[in-house]
């Protein structure tokens, strides 16, 4: 298994609840594809201002999330992150083996 890491973006329109909600779905996602999630939480503050407007939006939530998987996990919550509203901006990529 490889490791990996997501972070993405929400709505800051979220509410907190909705939020857990949001972690808990992409979560699932990971686990559902044989992975295992080591840590999925709010990034520093959570809500921070962005670098430039994104949908007409100033602010977002980030959320950081680590993972073990095969390859196929990140694949499909790559075409998860795209088709979903609640996400503004995602990225996942592979860290290397002298980062574990």
């Amino acid at each position: 298994m490889r490791h990996y890491e997501a972070m993405y973006i929400v709505d800051p329109d979220t509410s907190e609840e909705q939020v857990e909600a949001v972690i808990n779905k992409y979560s699932t996602v990971i686990t559902q594809a044989g992975g295992e999630v080591s840590d999925a939480s709010l990034w520093e503050r959570g809500r921070r201002t962005l670098a430039y407007p994104i949908n007409k939006k100033t602010e977002g939530i980030y959320v950081l999330m680590q993972f073990q998987s095969n390859e196929e996990a990140p694949k499909e919550l790559d075409r998860i992150f795209r088709i979903s509203d609640d996400v503004l901006r995602h990225i996942v990529v592979r860290q290397d083996e002298s980062e574990e």
